[in-house]
């Protein structure tokens, strides 16, 4: 859910110029004057009344319902009550500051899986009513355009149930996973990655846990042996980024490159046993900037979770890994950092810069992989982790991935009830695979200047497709709009320039082969160099 700006007016399947950095409209909107002259329209005509507005969403191709237009959110204040239960809703208010960015006399936001029990706009009672997953919100003024917005929203917040993302039930406690479209199963929001805005979180629970969330902590306070902690973001977040950890876990603090905080959290019980793998955090960091530049935020850590999710997840600040990614003790260690930099590469790539849609995904995983696949070349051996040679390999299988789940910037729509099911191969190392063929064709330099250009640029901002394709031809000195649409939607893998000797697979490959299709995030290293990513929880080894 993080996507740069708002909806372009655009096909969403093509590449579209950049557009200027800058909130634009977003939210329901139903300009007055317009709704009064229509109405009257209607009954000029005999024609009845149009039916109260539901679910509309921004339109985005692969979650058509999602987001909302008419304002821009600034800010969330999400405050939790844990009563020790994770199987049981808690009570819950979110406070949105937002601004109006059209004329409104009603606004959705995206709420789902809680019990709404009352709604201020303004410190003003509004009118509520759920239409599947839109709350529809009723003030009891007309907001005007450019008008500042503040609404707080009592309501439950349940991770008992079906999952389909939002909380996770860990062995002792809940953390979340909000991507690709579920953070609104967690707190009401305008549930869209172009829509990044600052959070607060106030999460009240038992003495003996411990309750972390994105951000920098603040004070913690206690009241009748409970404890309310506060986290804060120094940087705007999309949605689906949010985290909020509660269990018996341990903090484990400590400097990385120019003083930055990094703030692991584990299962207190496996504190010694993955101490190790904590340890490697602050050199990973230093890696990722001798790459492509600072750190964009104001920390970073690794939360381990004592649960079963299949895949990991790039939470802003705190990246969410499975325990037994550590534990399992078959993959070399080479291969696990791998994946941990696959997370923390989306903090540039995917955090600091979010995607204008979804279907831009690719710009996040592509990059994720890339320097996944760049990091296990380096420190892994030169026989299982050779770049040239799990390039080589997704070529091979390019046209496979294409034909099951679309060309990396148009993938297909989810499987029914599996939202993240478009976390297919193509968008992983089919679409590291395009990064690969771009500085084949330019060279190294110029590749690596647009690496750091693209995350100087749009830092904490929104970025799609067609801004990719604008820096990329504007560093090479040459158009590459004819390149990319090849590499980017085409049906078939275009040739590889500078190795002639690659060849597609004759009839493809078969979805899946060579593992299955990636859970999320890294979801899922490969399980082989060059093969499709695989689902974490396997932790298949390397070829």
């Amino acid at each position: 859910m993080s996507l740069p700006l708002r909806r372009p007016s655009r096909d969403p399947d093509r590449p579209v110029p950049a557009q200027p950095r800058g909130p634009s409209g977003r939210g329901r909107r139903t300009g007055l004057r317009a709704a009064v002259l229509g109405l009257a329209a209607l009954a000029a005509l005999g024609v009845a009344e149009p039916p109260a507005v539901g679910p509309q969403g921004l339109g985005d191709r692969l979650f058509p319902t999602l987001g909302n237009t008419g304002y821009d959110v600034t800010s969330y204040d999400v405050s939790l009550d844990y009563s020790g239960h994770n199987d049981r809703p808690m009570n819950a208010t979110t406070e949105i500051t937002a601004r109006a960015t059209d004329e409104l006399d009603h606004l959705n936001l995206d709420f789902a899986h809680g019990a709404v029990r009352s709604v201020k706009i303004g410190g003003l009672a509004a009118r509520y009513e759920q239409h599947g997953e839109d709350l529809v919100l009723t003030p009891a003024f007309h907001i005007s355009q450019g008008q500042e917005l503040k609404i707080a929203i009592e309501h439950t917040s349940n991770p008992g149930g079906k999952r389909n993302g939002g909380w996770i039930r860990t062995h002792d406690g809940l953390a979340m996973a909000n991507q690709a479209d579920a953070a609104h199963r967690v707190f009401p929001c305008n549930d869209h990655p172009s829509d990044k805005a600052l959070f607060t979180f106030h999460i009240t629970a038992p003495q003996q846990l411990t309750a972390v969330a994105n951000g920098l902590p603040l004070r913690p306070g206690t009241r009748a042996g409970r404890r309310t902690w506060t986290y804060r973001t120094d940087h705007p977040m999309a949605t689906e980024l949010a985290q909020v950890s509660i269990g018996k876990s341990s903090v484990l603090l400590r400097h990385g490159p120019h003083g930055l905080p990094l703030r692991d959290v584990v299962p207190t019980a496996d504190r010694a046993a993955l101490a190790p793998w904590l340890a490697k955090t602050r050199d990973h960091v230093a890696w990722m900037e001798r790459k492509v530049g600072p750190y964009p935020f104001e920390a970073y850590g690794v939360l381990i979770a004592n649960a079963r999710t299949g895949f990991e997840l790039e939470t802003q600040t705190l990246s969410l890994f499975e325990k037994a990614l550590f534990t399992t003790h078959q993959l070399p260690n080479w291969y696990v950092e791998s994946v941990m930099v696959h997370e923390l590469a989306h903090q540039w790539f995917g955090d600091s810069v979010s995607p204008r849609r979804w279907s831009d995904v690719w710009l996040n995983e592509a990059h994720a992989t890339w320097y996944e696949a760049l990091y296990a070349q380096e420190k892994g051996d030169h026989r299982r982790a050779s770049l040239e040679t799990r390039m080589r390999r997704a070529y091979e299988q390019s046209d496979g991935w294409r034909a099951e789940g679309g060309p990396p910037a148009a993938p297909k729509a989810p499987d029914p009830g599996e939202k993240i099911s478009i976390f297919r191969p193509v968008v992983y190392d089919g679409s590291a695979l395009v990064l690969y063929a771009l500085r084949q064709k330019i060279g190294p330099a110029a590749f690596d200047r647009i690496e750091r250009e693209w995350v100087s640029r749009h830092r904490d901002g929104v970025a799609g497709t067609g801004d990719f394709v604008q820096l990329s031809s504007q560093v090479a000195g040459e158009d590459l709009t004819a390149f990319f649409q090849g590499w980017l939607y085409g049906e078939r893998t275009p040739p590889m320039p500078g190795r002639p000797q690659w060849q597609p697979r004759k009839g493809g490959d078969k979805p899946g082969a060579n593992g299955a299709a990636p859970g999320h995030g890294a979801k899922g290293a490969a399980p082989t160099p060059g093969g499709p990513k695989g689902n974490a929880a396997q932790h298949r080894k390397p070829a």
